[in-house]
């Protein structure tokens, strides 16, 4: 099978590899009460340059990071000391980072819903950006300000599987998050202004029960509620939360295997042969998100676990290729997450869905052992979709103003 080029139109890529690394960083207060620190569970806050360097050998030179609100924001000032060593690692390792500002997780005393938690928000991302420029200056900068607007608020809002367990209703949050969004990307933008934005949120897709046609409205709802943190935050929808389309940027799309469902009802089964008809293929969900939005796309998470990574990163591989060759701008394909990870509410198993695994060392020290059909599926996919280049999709973000619902 041939490949296909990234360099089209002249335009320079968007990150400084296709491929990319990303590495899990949830820090929220779980449902049981306990605050998660996922960067110090798998060791990453302190093996950070040895990790890059892993990465490294895949050609990968763009990585996600996140910056733990809660340990940087500290009552009358800001504390640096967590991210200084991931800064300095990406500095002598040469990689360009893309900086999640909150990972589901924020300070203890704040409340959610208040107008203090916008401002407080606001605050610590302009400290953020003049701490980046002070001590890594990669620019231009580049920011995730909330991950998953969408999966945060149903999250806490409606299931109640992270703080605040449902005591606001997730429309409420889904709204406070945008404006906590926007009082970030102003507050960056006046120390770096040509800092650069990924909006992160599930890409979905459901469908009604066979049996049940008279649900189909609904199940198109729910696929078109994953596009209103979007339409807010540009202002398509209730603009009077100050939304506008220069705070539209590149959008990030996390797709998984269950990210398909039946409404009220499981998944749409990925692994099964046929697939459900029902089903819609990847570069198709890819395409209506770039004709909705006319916007540059990240495939900014995606892995399986277990005996299904290989095949499913050859799938995506496939798709994203079929995407591109129909002119869709998608910049890049991240790995998420790309070292294991142990479970939210259960820190003793690990979900086996990274490019390395993780197994106790001597001492304290969790080693990282490399899956090996799955590297080998990885080798394969960045044949298909080449390595190190750029879609080359012209750059629509947000100076162009354009937006089209």
């Amino acid at each position: 099978m041939s490949t296909v080029s990234h360099k089209g139109s002249g335009a320079e890529p968007l990150f400084r590899s296709y491929w990319q690394a990303g590495f899990e960083s949830a820090c929220h207060i779980n449902r049981a009460g306990a605050r998660l620190d996922l960067l110090a569970a798998t060791q990453h806050d302190r093996l950070a340059r040895e990790d890059y360097r892993r990465v490294k050998r895949f050609g990968m030179a763009t990585v996600r990071e996140s910056i733990r609100w809660h340990l940087v924001d500290r009552r009358g000032g800001y504390d640096f000391a967590s991210v200084r060593p991931l800064a300095e690692a990406a500095r002598m390792e040469g990689m360009q980072v893309i900086w999640t500002l909150c990972h589901y997780g924020w300070p203890d005393d704040l409340d959610l819903l208040s107008a203090r938690f916008v401002d407080r928000f606001g605050a610590y991302a302009r400290a953020v950006a003049r701490f980046l420029v002070e001590c890594h200056d990669d620019r231009p900068l580049w920011f995730v300000p909330i991950n998953e607007i969408s999966f945060t608020a149903w999250a806490a809002g409606a299931r109640g599987m992270m703080h605040p367990y449902a005591e606001a209703p997730a429309p409420a949050i889904k709204r406070q998050l945008v404006r906590a969004t926007i009082a970030a990307i102003d507050a960056i933008r006046d120390v770096a202004a040509d800092a650069r934005f990924l909006h992160v949120d599930p890409l979905v897709h459901v469908v009604a029960p066979r049996h049940r046609p008279e649900l189909a409205p609904a199940a198109r709802a729910e696929t078109a509620a994953q596009f209103e943190a979007v339409e807010l935050l540009c202002g398509a929808l209730e603009p009077e939360l100050g939304g506008d389309p220069r705070y539209l940027d590149v959008l990030g799309l996390n797709y998984y295997h269950a990210n398909q469902w039946e409404l009220g009802n499981g998944r749409l089964r990925w692994e099964d042969q046929p697939l459900d008809d029902r089903w819609v293929p990847l570069h198709k969900l890819l395409a209506g998100v770039s004709h909705r939005f006319q916007r540059p796309l990240l495939l900014s998470e995606t892995s399986h676990f277990g005996s299904g990574r290989a095949r499913w990163i050859r799938e995506i591989a496939g798709e994203v290729r079929t995407a591109l060759l129909a002119g869709v701008p998608v910049e890049g394909i991240c790995l998420y997450p790309i070292i294991d990870r142990p479970d939210w509410d259960d820190p003793c198993h690990w979900h086996n869905s990274g490019l390395w695994d993780i197994r106790a060392a001597s001492g304290d020290r969790l080693e990282r052992v490399l899956n090996e059909e799955y590297a080998d599926a990885v080798r394969a996919a960045q044949r298909e979709v080449p390595l190190g280049s750029g879609s080359g999709a012209r750059d629509r973000a947000a100076a162009s103003g354009q937006f089209q619902p």
